[in-house]
């Protein structure tokens, strides 16, 4: 039986793992998971993750969550030598860690710094959080100078967690601009990654028409 992947489409961190799976030909069995409507909590989502958030990805006795960590299970197991989306050799596969831990610590935050008030709890958007997002923004367009990946020149595990991530600032309306890196990156993986628009693009979609008119950047 295929793996099973518990997700939404609009969440990023789940768009990230579907666009590894797609990388490494994995079929996924899907089990949209209506985090809005609380199905997280259901007894029999809890019995796989106590923690009740998504992606939660099954594979026979394999039972996980964080999606990095789902990334580099996908990598190690289901992906070949040749995809490399995920480095054996300890200097390039550090390199892929370290963008990951970014997306975790630094990047993927800021987005929920500043949404999550003004979606979930009806507050005013904060300028000052905004400005965390274009601070993380900028050390990206720096890390990627010089390169035309997140990691050298090849898309890794670390491109498909920061591209769902930087593609869903833009969704909400942040201006890429003056992030040229950045810009020209992003154009790359929308190019270059396969089921970009369908696994992707779609889910960037939704969140443009139900948030960026919330979020007003």
């Amino acid at each position: 039986m295929a793996p099973t992947l518990y997700h939404m489409s609009f969440s990023p961190p789940c768009r990230s793992v579907r666009l590894c799976a797609k990388a490494v030909g994995l079929d996924l069995n899907l089990v949209n998971t209506d985090v809005m409507k609380g199905e997280q909590f259901d007894p029999e989502f809890l019995k796989i993750n106590p923690q009740h958030t998504i992606p939660t990805f099954v594979d026979d006795d394999v039972k996980l969550w964080e999606s990095r960590a789902i990334l580099q299970y996908l990598a190690n197991k289901y992906g070949s030598a040749k995809d490399a989306l995920y480095p054996k050799e300890a200097k390039l596969r550090a390199q892929v860690d370290r963008m990951l831990y970014f997306d975790f610590g630094t990047l993927y935050p800021t987005f929920l710094e500043f949404a999550i008030p003004v979606l979930f709890k009806n507050e005013k958007a904060d300028p000052e959080k905004l400005t965390k997002i274009h601070d993380a923004l900028a050390y990206l367009d720096k890390y990627l100078e010089g390169h035309f990946f997140a990691v050298a020149n090849r898309i890794t595990i670390a491109d498909h967690a920061l591209v769902a991530s930087v593609s869903t600032f833009e969704a909400i309306g942040v201006d890429l601009l003056k992030y040229s890196n950045v810009k020209r990156w992003l154009e790359r993986c929308r190019a270059q990654m396969p089921g970009y628009a369908e696994l992707n693009g779609q889910g960037c979609d939704m969140i443009s028409k139900s948030w960026k008119p919330k979020l007003r950047v």
